[in-house]
């Protein structure tokens, strides 16, 4: 069981860096494919929308069927749609048939970052500690990778038809090679929470989302919300506030990347140690510090510090609430992670649009006091991470727990 358990969780690896992959490889060639399609950069904004609604859609439907049918069905079949919705966007030659490819490619990455993050939880279970900040971490290897190739490719003068095609074909490949390491569907727990009528054979049964888990998707909002925020207003602060050169400015979005990234692979051993309560109250509360920091100086390399700050703070946050959603109740796993990481999708599409208008009434530096409250927030609410600290420490797969065991996961109480 523990080699299983080992490629179990090497495949989830895979998993996560294709997908980082294939999102990378689009991002890539966004210039290329607007430029084929003959559209402006409005029309481009308003047809990336599609994507997102795309994925949202995705996510609540892989969610719930991850619960009925199994991750490790659910995770392959969505890997295999996203791969090869990429290279569609790739073949549309009119705004109408990009709209759709961005509506495919965004359903397929939907589909798979639900069902993969699910299947992380179970892969986390079984090792009784926190792992999950690493598989997001290597989500954004998989981006950098994308981003290395896709520029080679376009130096050598590929079209986007022809790398997309490629990256379709190798991330499937990738797919069906790593299939047969993933965990099998677990078996009902005894401890589960039956819903309400599941005793009446005749009743109909109505799941209901508890509160906290919808506490953990505003969390969730609010902190992609403010990774949004550093993804498409960091490099442009520079710029226009502090009158930054643009070779300087671009520094902003890699110092927080980076910091993004490296932080993620220290976070799971500091989660074990101090707990993921901490690590969402203290990250939080310095990525405040971080933001605060650049947002108020007018010397660049210190906003170049505080938005390397802001990074490592954020980055080991949003991995615990997604954690926590899916330990929540095992027997709705991908239900509950699908609305923390869906209301979270959201809130990374939001940061642009939330900002944007904000920028009408004063300087983007001063903007930056939303995603700093955002931040604090998160960081007084922490405690709502709680009554998940205790599966952490559940017995790894194949072991038996106690009865009062059993009840210290359910209440969150010692």
């Amino acid at each position: 069981m523990e080699r299983s358990l080992r490629a179990g969780r090497l495949a989830t690896f895979g998993f996560f860096a294709l997908n980082g992959f294939v999102l990378g490889m689009w991002i890539v060639h966004i210039p290329a494919v607007e430029h084929r399609v003959g559209i402006s950069h409005a029309v481009l904004g308003w047809l990336l929308l599609l994507l997102g609604g795309g994925g949202f859609a995705g996510m609540q439907l892989a969610g719930p069927l991850s619960d009925r049918i199994g991750a490790r069905k659910v995770v392959p079949a969505s890997a295999v749609l996203c791969s090869a919705a990429v290279v569609l966007p790739g073949l549309a030659t009119n705004p109408w048939a990009l709209g759709a490819a961005l509506l495919v490619l965004g359903f397929g990455n939907g589909c798979l970052d639900v069902s993969m993050n699910t299947h992380a939880v179970q892969v986390e279970r079984g090792y009784g500690r926190p792992i999950m900040s690493a598989f997001h971490a290597v989500f954004s290897v998989g981006g950098v990778v994308a981003s290395l190739l896709g520029a080679l490719t376009l130096k050598l003068g590929w079209s986007p038809v022809v790398t997309l095609g490629a990256a379709a074909v190798v991330a499937i490949a990738a797919s069906l090679l790593a299939t047969p390491a993933l965990l099998p569907t677990e078996p009902p727990h005894e401890d589960d929470a039956a819903p309400a009528g599941a005793l009446d054979p005749g009743a109909k049964r109505r799941p209901r989302t508890p509160r906290r888990i919808w506490v953990l998707a505003a969390l969730a909002l609010m902190l992609m919300l403010s990774e949004g925020v550093a993804n498409d207003w960091s490099v442009l602060h520079l710029k226009d506030v502090l009158d930054a050169p643009a070779a300087t400015a671009a520094l902003a979005y890699g110092a927080f990347a980076t910091a993004m990234t490296v932080g993620r692979f220290v976070t799971d051993p500091v989660a074990a140690r101090i707990g993921t309560v901490a690590v969402l109250r203290y990250g939080s509360a310095i990525a405040a510090v971080g933001l605060a920091t650049a947002s108020l100086t007018h010397v660049v390399p210190l906003a170049l510090a505080g938005w390397t700050v802001f990074g490592i703070g954020l980055s080991g946050c949003v991995p615990q609430l997604f954690s926590a959603a899916g330990h929540a109740d095992r027997s709705a796993a991908g239900a509950n992670v699908s609305r923390v990481a869906g209301l979270g999708y959201l809130g990374m599409l939001a940061g642009p649009a939330v900002i944007g208008p904000l920028t009408h009434f004063m300087p983007l530096n001063a903007a930056f006091v939303l995603p700093i409250a955002f931040c604090v927030i998160a960081s007084v609410a922490a405690g709502t991470l709680a009554p998940g600290e205790a599966s952490h420490n559940a017995p790894v797969t194949g072991t038996t727990a106690g009865p009062n065991q059993d009840e210290t996961v359910e209440t969150g109480k010692v």
